[in-house]
């Protein structure tokens, strides 16, 4: 198939189904790719303009190299959990806990999911309910917050449970509550906007302090980040990244975390596929040091979009509680997506798949470095790294992004440490390789799209705003020549490395 055709006036009066059993052998039928086009007709016939942008997304995925580090590509059983009737059922609680009755099959697939993700990663306990990573991280925040500060304070009042207090006593606590501090990496050192960014809730429920990356090195400084929180002393410290390459050594954070008395939580949604595939080990394993870990199920692992909390037995209770404390009603239809996915995680192909990961993704920079591009760190030893473009390109990440995207490369631009471009516009692209590798890449494929990447960037302009003439902070350009050899040489890559093979659509 060309990756390249347009699906969306061919997908009018198509029967997907027909034209799969036209053209693939009994033999070779896939009931993933059968179950797909079928649910894909379904939509058609309801609702055709849905339908045809499933189609132009699919076309749009197989036509696009996927560089964003926090993207990836799920398998159809995966994608298929989630389309059915489970997404009907209300299920508040937890399992064999719930506020609604008929949960007993809801309650079956949600305890399936936390046993797998408990065996997977070596965890106490496992919560899998929240929608996303953000969700997760608010529900560990007031887990941490009810049992730490609310719990004692309500003790210390003589009270049972929180419904006891009088409005005089309920605003007090509640004032502990909000009054907390957090403490995580800054977005510009490759935090994440949950970990106290100031436009983020997170920092608007607590107070909340930043600790940076070595501003020389971009690398994690230990010793001066025990100082800070010893000066800090905050009620929560947070470990992980969406943008930093290096291993962080979790033992020595919660060393750290526990000369203050703090509790260490480990954001590792970027990294939970490497963790689970046993890439990170020893101290760069956040579970045996955290008392929470946070995570997406999508990235790294590989899963559906969503997320989860493992954490000790002291966080067991309260976590449970994450509806009503946060979240509302469950997705029982994506618990279930959660279940195939950490099934698959659980497969020695999955480990494969996992050092491969990071073994693309050092090629990739290694690549890019051996052409002189500056690559902040010097390298990477997970599955990102970012590329400085205006100082390898004289471009901005917002110029860089949109002419990679022309060149059919999709990457985000990113911060760097003390960014003069700030976080609209940025200095610097992330670039990560779960994608790549789902689609069966390997360093040699990493090389030739660092190849392509540099002879694009180097014979890039800022483009023109039309209106004004004033150069565009937003666009840049190259000859139609050099755009057109990267878009064909990205093309011949796909065509070797097919997504989703056995999805016949034409």
């Amino acid at each position: 198939m060309d990756v390249m055709d347009n699906p969306l006036k061919k997908t009018q009066k198509a029967s997907f189904l027909k034209n799969y059993f036209t053209k693939v052998p009994e033999g070779e039928q896939s009931s993933a790719a059968i179950a797909f086009l079928a649910s894909l007709e379904a939509i058609q016939e309801a609702y055709p303009a849905i339908a045809q942008r499933i189609v132009k997304e699919l076309q749009d995925q197989r036509s696009h190299l996927k560089l964003i580090a926090s993207e990836n590509f799920s398998s159809l059983p995966v994608q298929l959990a989630m389309g059915n009737l489970l997404t009907d059922k209300y299920s508040e609680g937890f399992a064999g806990h719930r506020f609604y009755a008929g949960c007993d099959n809801v309650d079956a697939i949600e305890t399936e999911a936390a046993e797998l993700a408990k065996k997977i990663f070596g965890a106490e306990h496992a919560y899998v309910q929240p929608h996303s990573g953000a969700d997760a991280n608010l529900v560990a925040f007031w887990s941490i917050l009810v049992q730490r500060i609310q719990n004692k304070e309500v003790e210390a009042l003589g009270k049972k449970n929180l419904n006891d207090l009088t409005p005089e006593e309920y605003e007090r606590v509640r004032q502990l509550l909000v009054n907390q501090k957090v403490m995580g990496m800054s977005l510009g050192s490759g935090g994440h906007l949950t970990h106290g960014y100031r436009h983020n809730i997170s920092s608007k429920m607590m107070q909340s302090v930043s600790y940076d990356v070595d501003p020389e090195t971009g690398l994690l400084d230990y010793a001066a980040l025990q100082k800070q929180v010893k000066e800090e002393k905050p009620l929560i410290l947070i470990a992980g990244y969406s943008a930093y390459p290096r291993l962080i050594d979790f033992a020595k954070m919660r060393e750290i975390a526990d000369s203050v008395g703090s509790t260490l939580l480990v954001d590792m949604a970027h990294f939970a596929g490497l963790v689970a595939g046993k890439v990170m080990r020893g101290n760069f394993n956040p579970i045996p040091f955290a008392h929470l870990v946070t995570t997406t199920t999508h990235k790294t692992l590989r899963g559906p979009r969503g997320g989860m909390i493992l954490c000790t037995n002291e966080y067991k209770e309260v976590v449970d509680k994450g509806c009503p404390i946060v979240l509302g009603g469950p997705l029982p239809h994506v618990m279930a997506a959660k279940a195939l996915a950490f099934k698959e995680a659980a497969s020695p192909e999955f480990s494969v798949y996992a050092h491969q990961i990071v073994k693309n993704s050092q090629a990739l920079a290694e690549g890019l470095m051996a052409q002189g591009v500056r690559v902040l760190t010097g390298g990477t030893d997970n599955h990102l790294f970012l590329m400085d473009v205006v100082t390898s390109f004289g471009l901005n990440g917002r110029q860089a992004e949109s002419l990679l995207r022309e060149a059919r490369l999709t990457v985000n631009r990113n911060a760097i440490p003390r960014d003069p471009n700030g976080p609209w516009f940025t200095s610097g692209i992330r670039m990560g390789t779960p994608a790549t590798t789902t689609l069966g890449m390997k360093p040699e494929q990493m090389h030739e799209i660092a190849s392509i990447i540099y002879d694009l960037l180097k014979e890039a302009k800022a483009g023109v705003v039309e209106k004004t003439g004033a150069p565009s902070r937003e666009k840049a350009h190259v000859s139609e020549k050099v755009l057109h050899r990267a878009q064909k040489r990205v093309t011949d890559l796909l065509c070797e490395f097919p997504l989703y093979p056995e999805l016949l659509i034409d």
